[in-house]
């Protein structure tokens, strides 16, 4: 087992390799949960040759128990709810609305951060690699499955360097395909397989997204 991973960059490089067989297809986009998830989804998608972009996710917690998730909002004005947790809050629709309001104005402001003026690239119809530096109970990540569902890829494709491997397993019910480049047990935690697991900045979030549309710029020029 190839683990402890280096850093990031390093779990990137040998989380894309399991993803070969998705390299220089044209309907491939590789998407990222910031902002740990970005510096391995860029190596990712310099290895196949594939978009980079980010897919954010804000959780709609319950309030007084904001682990627990009534829903969620993403990337591309989607909004999921737990119809299995709403039916049972008791609390005014006014109070969900102001959590709804408050999380999409957190998801814009890292939109605009991130993305600056790029408006996110359409996933309708393509084969979507969703990436995250690891998965441990896996909630934010089945929170964007959902919602990316709802803006009719072709495929979800989850690929991450590590997972426990009950949640790697409870995934593959959930879309069509799961790479778990390592699930160790004991899992213990996402961070325990890094030697650097340092915090990624918003800053390099940028910088990374900024590099990886150069890259992608170079590979497909404009027709002039």
């Amino acid at each position: 087992m190839d683990l402890p991973y280096k850093h990031r960059s390093d779990a990137g490089k040998k989380l894309a390799r399991r993803l070969s067989r998705y390299a220089n297809r044209p309907d491939v986009l590789v998407l990222a949960l910031p902002r740990g998830g970005v510096p391995v989804a860029y190596e990712v998608a310099r290895a196949l040759h594939a978009p980079l972009d980010v897919f954010i996710v804000r959780k709609l917690g319950v309030p007084g128990d904001e682990e627990l998730a009534m829903g969620a909002i993403a990337s591309g004005g989607v909004r999921v709810m737990n119809e299995e947790v709403t039916r049972d809050i008791i609390f005014p629709q006014t109070i969900i609305d102001s959590i709804v309001q408050r999380e999409g104005e957190e998801l814009r402001r890292r939109e605009r951060l991130y993305r600056g003026d790029h408006p996110p690239l359409n996933v309708e119809g393509r084969t979507v690699i969703l990436v995250d530096d690891g998965l441990a109970t896996g909630s934010t990540m089945r929170a964007a499955a959902v919602a990316l569902r709802q803006m009719r890829p072709l495929k979800v494709i989850i690929a991450v360097p590590v997972a426990a491997p009950e949640t790697c397993a409870e995934f593959r019910s959930e879309v069509d395909e799961v790479i778990c480049a390592a699930t160790p047990e004991p899992f213990m935690a996402v961070g325990a397989w890094y030697k650097d697991f340092t915090q990624t900045s918003d800053q390099e979030v940028s910088d990374l997204l900024e590099r990886a549309a150069f890259h992608q710029q170079d590979l497909f020029p404009p027709v002039s």
